[in-house]
């Protein structure tokens, strides 16, 4: 009742200062909510948070249409107790959605929420699902039919989800460019990482944190189908070798960050490969010259806890990578764990250190 009453109380003012008939600009006085031009409606459903959208569609029609006609975006994980419901009863009015944020504290939705979603918002892109743990392949499949415009999918944490399922969303949603699949732990296998790199050839950011399934013939189908990688989160999983790397260093051009966080099975081969590779998109990025030499390149690298690296191979990197930094407050270049790597530095502490070097300090 507060919100409706903050509502009549707006309403009144718009009354007071927008006037009526010569001061609308001849349309007619403004005497009930339903008055409002339809415009009008959608600039101000445009400027309250969602909390607000939800209450408003029940003030009169006009709000309903407003909202089913001009919301675009909208984010429910604040709601502690009733997502499902609310999904259930707002997903058909709103038809435009093309950004769902459905992330959870506590589980709470369940597949008829998303099949509802699938059914009737079909111009999505942008959907978070993570921390779904009540969901099934069920979800899945109802997304790869309803949805296939996806862009962004989250379903971190999505435990019950199998890898047939999410094979056959990577053959429908084809247009998808940021996948998070991060503790996945039975939907994350090498043969979905295969249905990707086949059918999303667009895919620019990958997290498979924890995904203990994935190996190297996943990673190398990945690199050679999904040449624009941007970003690729490989924490934790712990069957990748030397191979994987190798694969996304001579593919991957594009690639700005890599997390092999406890990977122990990486080597100096892997490092020195991506060092390599700096010289490689050196020569396309002379042949393109779209883009400056030194926008690109690897800029975060997580090594932490692979402990088989040597400080000649990750200085290899870090020299070939001036955005790879060790210096305090820019750690990009993570090797916490690796304590034969402390003598690993960046530039500019290399620099600061020649430039302490030149200028000795005065006599005491």
């Amino acid at each position: 009742m507060a919100r409706r009453e903050e509502l009549d109380l707006c309403f009144e003012k718009l009354m007071v200062f927008g006037g009526g008939g010569a001061e609308m600009g001849g349309c007619g006085a403004i005497t009930e909510w339903k008055d409002i031009p339809m415009e009008l409606l959608l600039r101000i459903v445009s400027l309250v948070d969602d909390r607000t959208v939800i209450v408003v569609s029940g003030v009169c029609s006009g709000w309903r249409d407003a909202i089913c006609w001009g919301l675009t975006q909208l984010s429910l994980s604040r709601c502690k107790n009733s997502m499902n419901n609310l999904v259930l009863s707002l997903a058909p009015k709103l038809t435009n959605l093309q950004t769902l944020v459905l992330r959870q504290d506590k589980p709470q939705l369940l597949d008829n929420a998303i099949e509802t979603v699938a059914n009737c918002c079909h111009d999505l892109h942008d959907l978070d699902l993570s921390k779904s743990f009540k969901l099934s392949d069920q979800s899945l499949y109802a997304l790869a039919h309803g949805c296939p415009n996806l862009v962004k999918l989250n379903i971190s944490g999505c435990s019950a989800f199998s890898d047939t399922a999410l094979v056959y969303l990577a053959s429908s949603c084809r247009k998808i460019k940021y996948l998070n699949l991060c503790g996945c732990v039975k939907a994350a296998s090498d043969k979905v990482l295969k249905a990707i790199g086949y059918n999303c050839n667009q895919l620019q950011s990958l997290n498979l944190g924890w995904c203990e399934q994935v190996g190297d013939a996943g990673v190398k189908c990945l690199a050679y189908g999904c040449p624009d990688l941007r970003a690729l989160d490989l924490c934790g999983c712990v069957l990748i070798t030397d191979d994987s790397v190798v694969a996304l260093a001579n593919n991957c051009l594009h690639l700005r960050s890599l997390g092999l966080y406890y990977c122990q099975n990486i080597t100096d081969k892997a490092m020195y490969s991506l060092a390599h590779s700096r010289v490689k998109n050196k020569r396309e990025m002379l042949k393109s010259m779209k883009n400056r030499y030194e926008d690109e390149g690897l800029m975060n690298l997580n090594i932490s806890q692979c402990t088989a690296l040597t400080p000649p191979a990750v200085q290899a990197v870090c020299d070939s990578f001036p955005a790879l930094h060790t210096c305090p407050g820019r750690h990009s270049l993570m090797i916490s764990g690796c304590l034969n790597l402390t003598s690993v530095h960046c530039a500019c502490v290399v620099q600061a250190h020649r430039a302490a070097s030149a200028f000795p300090h005065p006599a005491h």
